[in-house]
């Protein structure tokens, strides 16, 4: 533990012991809904972050209470709030709006605490669920533990991210794709071109901006906390409050089984806590019990794990040249090759797809770049700690560069050589894969008739 850290994070506390969420306004202009939060950093300064959810032209909004649409969004920003309130972790948080009970509190300090897991790893913050935050409130705020049942369709709202799992998931409910809408946050080129090879057309796109305080970034230039934040947390809340005003009543992410494994193994530190089983158990039974219990949120892929994602999403070749899963090089729409999360994909399609084609797609080889070796590393689990990126399990990946290595048929690039060199004890046949390619996770939330759609797809899944 860094001790100058930990005195940062005390310092930050008994400076500014008290955050406060003000309030939200809402307002709808033909199409468009726009959200606005207000928070305080007590004695420093205010945010008002925004949404705006622009609705396709079939919804219910006119139908739906004051009460359903205020709790709704409320809730959005009570995670919205943990993007500005980690720049300090005031111990209190004043919450002005509503009155939450403890059932509801504790949900929200799980949350902020394992959702903030790699913030406070790396920022070698030492502390505790219990003694991370209390919360305050008006004494005169009203109770919000009462949910509302607005009536919704049995149709689909998939969250599109222009990466390779939504895309599965457009084409696993192909089937049913008239009553499916496609829902993107901050649309991009790679979502676009996604959305568009997957047949989706912009009435059936329901699409969301959102926008930071830029007040935030210069607390970051300034020198205080900043980190990973559970970005996926904010989007259940997001997209189910869509469904809503859409009048659809399945919110279906593209979350595998392999999100459950932590990054730092033995420990709760989870990048991906927030796309894991147990916030998508946890997110639902909260949902259903203090907002709406008409919202159904699932993941679709929930059973799948990344190798058998990888293998579905092979077959797919109309979105090998348009689907982007870097962060690095989002904003220009490219694939970086230079981070954890390229090589990653990389990999996990490397069973399936050929050397000649997985070049098309990233532009090199990256299993040649010696410049990736740390990444590639933690992926393999030689390292203490897998990257800190949404990538799939050490036993994936190393099923994965184990066929690969036995397949090839010329020199071995420098990753693979390596690999080869390093670890005999990780060296698997294609026999690996294929017992990974045949399991079927039962921790999930779908119907019969989606489970077995899901089985069905990937029954014939072999190298």
């Amino acid at each position: 533990m860094d001790n100058k850290s930990n005195e940062k994070f005390t310092r930050l506390r008994n400076d500014y012991p008290l955050f406060i969420y003000e309030g939200f306004d809402y307002s709808r202009l033909n199409n468009r809904i726009d959200v606005q939060f207000y928070f305080t950093l007590v004695n420093k300064t205010d945010f008002k972050p925004t949404l705006s959810f622009f609705l396709p032209h079939e919804n219910i909004y006119e139908k739906l209470s004051e009460e359903t649409i205020s709790n709704a969004i409320f809730n959005i920003g009570m995670v919205e709030m943990i993007s500005y309130w980690k720049a300090c972790c005031s111990p209190k948080i004043l919450i002005k709006p509503y009155k939450l009970n403890k059932e509801q509190e504790m949900f929200w300090k799980k949350l902020f605490f394992l959702g903030l897991g790699e913030f406070f790893h790396t920022n070698n913050i030492n502390t505790n669920k219990d003694d991370l935050l209390i919360f305050e409130y008006e004494s005169d705020a009203d109770n919000t533990s009462l949910c509302r049942h607005p009536e919704l369709s049995n149709s689909y709202i998939i969250p599109v991210g222009g990466g390779k799992d939504s895309a599965v998931s457009i084409e696993l409910l192909k089937s049913d794709f008239a009553n499916t809408t496609a829902l993107v946050v901050n649309q991009r080129e790679a979502t676009r071109s996604v959305l568009k090879a997957g047949g989706f057309n912009s009435s059936e796109v329901f699409e969301i901006s959102r926008k930071l305080d830029p007040s935030i970034i210069k607390l970051n230039e300034e020198g205080f906390l900043n980190g990973h934040t559970p970005f996926s947390a904010l989007l259940a809340f997001v997209s189910s409050f869509a469904a809503i005003v859409a009048g659809k009543g399945n919110i279906t992410l593209s979350n595998e089984s392999s999100a459950n494994e932590a990054s730092i193994p033995g420990t709760e530190i989870n990048h991906q806590y927030s796309k894991s089983f147990e916030f998508e158990k946890d997110f639902r039974e909260y949902y259903t019990k203090f907002i709406s219990p008409s919202v159904n949120y699932f993941s679709l892929l929930r059973p799948l794990n990344e190798l058998q994602i990888g293998g579905l999403f092979a077959k797919y070749y109309k979105y090998h040249n348009v689907f982007k899963s870097c962060n690095a090089g989002s904003k220009k729409d490219t694939w970086c090759c230079n981070c954890p999360k390229c090589l990653f994909t990389y990999i996990i399609l490397s069973p399936f797809l050929s050397s000649e084609q997985l070049i098309e797609i990233f532009g090199e080889n990256l299993y040649d770049k010696t410049d990736l070796t740390s990444y590639f590393d933690q992926l393999c689990g030689f390292a203490e700690e897998k990257p800190f990126e949404c990538v799939g399990t050490i036993d994936e990946v190393n099923a994965a560069v184990a066929c690969v290595i036995e397949k090839a048929e010329n020199k071995l690039p420098y990753l693979l050589n390596r690999y080869k060199k390093l670890s005999t004890k990780h060296l698997q046949s294609t026999t690996g894969v294929n017992s990974l390619l045949s399991v079927f996770n039962d921790e999930h939330f779908l119907s019969a008739d989606l489970a077995d759609l899901v089985k069905s797809n990937i029954s014939g899944l072999r190298i």
